[in-house]
């Protein structure tokens, strides 16, 4: 059982009792205060990307998608190259905080706040292979890991590096139209078959979707059949 917090390392309130030590509880990795840190994407969201339409104006959603994914539904390059994207939790102030120490100061040990919750939720979906977004080989230096698959191998699930990324500028540098227009930075490793799979990309954030959707174009013009996508939060 575990008796702190990963997050802050402030002791965990577990009432001890014969029931628990007979049948212990669920491991719990973040003490209550920083569970309320985060907020769940629950309600309607746009079919495609999992974004959160409540509190979008009407004239901003076109048969249940949001204006980003009708963009990029309208581009004959990206249409339909990717089913869906599920998400999890909202990019609030929490998540981010989370996420910074995760994947900017390597911190590996917080990939196992969210190990059940995707364990939970890739449990529920369909695919042939699992495939973490990839982190040049620059990057990965510089992090040390892979942040999308440290997120998948902790929640139990083996995944495929078909997928190699060129190096270029961090992401979180560019503005929301760079993001956009960011230009095709992916290839699959000769040795990878994917034709006729279904593929499951998983990202630890999904902003703009472009990196989302060019890693599935990708895939697709290498013959998956289809590709969708889990990311952690919705930005």
């Amino acid at each position: 059982m575990n008796e702190y917090c990963l997050y802050c390392h402030e002791r965990l309130d577990v009432q001890l009792s014969w029931l628990t030590l007979m049948f212990p509880p669920k491991t719990s990795w973040l003490c209550h205060a920083c569970k309320r840190k985060l907020t769940r994407i629950v309600g309607t969201t746009c079919r495609m990307c999992c974004r959160p339409l409540e509190n979008i104006a009407a004239d901003f959603i076109q048969h249940d998608l949001c204006l980003d994914c009708v963009k990029w539904e309208k581009d004959s390059n990206f249409a339909d190259v990717l089913v869906q994207n599920i998400s999890l939790f909202a990019y609030n102030d929490g998540m981010k905080e989370m996420l910074a120490r995760f994947k900017f100061r390597g911190d590996y040990i917080l990939a196992k706040i969210f190990s059940d919750d995707i364990k939970q939720a890739l449990h529920t979906l369909q695919f042939d292979m699992l495939v973490p977004i990839p982190l040049s080989k620059e990057r990965l230096a510089e992090r040390g890991f892979n942040q999308a698959k440290a997120l998948a191998v902790e929640a139990g699930f083996e995944t495929s590096d078909c997928l190699e990324r060129i190096h270029t500028e961090k992401q979180s540098k560019k503005t929301r139209a760079e993001r956009f227009q960011l230009e095709h930075i992916f290839y699959v490793n000769d040795h990878c078959n994917i034709n006729g799979k279904t593929i499951l990309l998983v990202d630890d954030i999904y902003t703009t979707g472009s990196t989302i959707r060019h890693a599935a174009y990708i895939l697709r013009k290498h013959g998956a059949k289809k590709v969708c996508a889990f990311t952690l939060a919705r930005g």
